[in-house]
């Protein structure tokens, strides 16, 4: 009988589960639940006070309600018998991280705490710890910690040891009580195995475990008296390599999900980092980007380099024996989904709806006829932020060439450019630091319209290959199960059995890639003085904005 495993990918909105076989990765079935509270950004699902400008939330009750649901609704749409299940590996956004208590108990189910906003999980877009992010770099410059250098020269407002000073700074008494600060992909393991786990992955990337430690307590200290332990109360805990077991699946969590109790529970993972071995982006040099919301750009390197302004290089961070390495952009997505939302009129909408089609798709078909520069535009991709090279949250959204003629479509178009703009910014930073870039693989939802897949090929003059799965997050988790479970003995070797990929599906025009490198020469000047230079408008107009909302 074939036997197989279970991926759960937690995504921002909704969690999504894909049962796949273990010998090919057959992909047999899936299913998808969104979340109940989804991004809470205004006020808390129980009440209490409103949220502040850049906080994004969530529940963590969603979490287990996807095990409840997504998974035992993938087992039935693959007909198999749960029996045949030998595994099951999840994986997140990162960093997702949220306190609690020593077992587990996340602080916003205790009743004390439901109607405070420090006690909730804090998503991967809380933007709101920048000041103690810039804290924390000045810091470790200033004393010269080793570390950062790993990250680019900056650790993020969305990482874990910003969060949790703001916390700290904010509501020291949800602080006090936080006896576990634990990222989400970790979390939701515990929840399965009954096993408390810090994965190499986000510890490395995300919690500024490096060398086999974390920040020293004289740093925390300086930073605040109060932060000195942080490391060694609230992380305290081995790190587990990517693709070990857990654990054996709780009786708890069998109920949950129909599946056996005591299989395999791999160790957690980040849910771009997990897609590689789905995309068989595990060579040196094959970046990965995991397009969506944000994207993530990832790939191995044989050789240890700094790289300004990554989100961080970790030894055995992807792949063991190589060097993982992360850049990325906070928004993407996220970006063309605001404009459909908030810029198109109404009669774009009125037209999509008489065509049967999406507003981003009716968009999309009238950018595509629109000649390569034609709208006379050059936007910048900062509206969540700027997560490289810049490493600074605190940057917003630019649209250059705007007239009284310029149409929906073109703002649309532009906004498309300026993410694949970003990510060339992104990729010669890598290939400047000494780290070649020998392959682009694009993943996740964007990889589907044609026009943003074609515009990335244009922008970088390169081919791009696809991942064939459109779960490729949830295979990737699938691939640690099957690891997990012994059914490989690496995870390069399930990779490789596993894994779908096609090459060179995108090539570059390269008519188009001309009139994008003039593109890009604005781009770069729009990028250099709002990001680098002496002149910090989006920084002031953004306090600007904070002071006038808590008035």
């Amino acid at each position: 009988m074939p036997s197989y495993t279970i991926g759960v990918d937690y995504g921002t909105l909704s969690g999504r589960a894909v049962v796949v076989r273990v010998s090919d990765g057959l992909e047999v079935g899936s299913a998808v639940h969104e979340y109940r509270h989804g991004v809470i950004d205004r006020t808390l699902p129980t009440g209490g006070q409103t949220l502040r400008p850049d906080w994004a939330l969530q529940d963590p009750s969603d979490y287990r309600d996807v095990l409840r649901t997504a998974v035992p609704q993938a087992v039935a749409a693959a007909g198999i018998d749960p029996a045949d299940v030998i595994g099951i590996s999840t994986d997140f956004t990162a960093c997702t991280v949220l306190p609690t208590l020593a077992d587990g108990t996340p602080l916003c189910e205790l009743p004390e705490f439901s109607t405070r906003p420090h006690a909730y999980v804090k998503l991967w877009k809380h933007h709101a710890a920048q000041p103690q992010a810039d804290r924390i770099n000045a810091l470790a410059h200033e004393r010269g910690e080793p570390w950062i250098d790993r990250y680019g020269g900056k650790i993020s407002s969305e990482w874990q040891f910003a969060k949790a000073l703001q916390v700290l700074e904010e509501d020291a008494e949800v602080y006090a009580r936080t006896e576990r600060w634990i990222e989400a992909a970790d979390w939701i393991v515990w929840q399965l195995c009954g096993q408390e786990t810090r994965n190499a992955c986000a510890a490395g990337y995300k919690g500024i475990h490096q060398d086999g430690a974390y920040p020293s307590k004289e740093y925390l200290g300086a930073l605040n008296p109060g932060f000195a332990d942080f490391a060694e109360t609230r992380l305290a805990h081995p790190i587990s390599p990517l693709g070990a077991r857990a654990g054996g699946l709780t009786a708890e969590a069998a109920a949950w999900t129909g599946l056996p109790a005591g299989i395999a529970v791999a160790i957690g993972n980040v849910d771009a980092h997990v897609t590689s071995p789905a995309a068989r982006a595990v060579a040196p040099g094959q970046m990965l980007l995991v397009m969506g919301t944000s994207t993530c750009h990832v790939m191995n390197g044989s050789t240890l380099a700094a790289v300004p302004g990554i989100c961080g290089v970790v030894d055995g961070g992807i792949l063991a024996g190589l060097y993982g390495y992360e850049a990325g952009q906070s928004g993407v997505g996220d970006i063309f989904g605001w404009y459909v939302d908030n810029g198109a009129p109404p009669a774009v909408h009125d037209a999509a709806r008489a065509a049967g089609i999406s507003v981003h798709d009716l968009l999309s078909q009238q950018a595509a006829a629109q000649p390569v520069g034609g709208h006379g535009l050059v936007a910048l991709d900062w509206h969540s932020g700027n997560r490289s090279v810049l490493v600074d949250h605190h940057l917003s959204g630019v649209i250059a060439g705007l007239t009284l003629a310029t149409q929906p479509h073109e703002i649309y178009k532009a906004l498309i450019e300026a993410t694949a703009f970003g990510t060339r910014k992104i990729v010669e930073t890598f290939e400047a630091a000494g780290v070649p870039v020998t392959e682009l693989i694009a993943a996740g939802g964007l990889k589907r319209n044609p026009l943003v897949m074609q515009i990335y090929a244009d922008v970088l003059r390169r081919p791009f290959a696809v991942a064939t799965s459109e779960q490729a997050p949830a295979l990737g988790s699938a691939i640690h199960a099957a690891v997990a479970a012994g059914a490989y003995p690496d995870v390069a070797t399930a990779a490789d059995a596993m894994g779908k990929v096609e090459r060179d599906v995108w090539k570059p025009i390269a008519a188009n890639a001309d009139v994008y490198d003039r593109l890009y020469a604005e781009y770069t000047l729009l990028h250099d003085y709002f990001g680098t230079g002496e002149d910090k408008a989006l920084h002031r107009l953004r306090a600007i904005r904070n002071e006038a909302l808590e008035k």
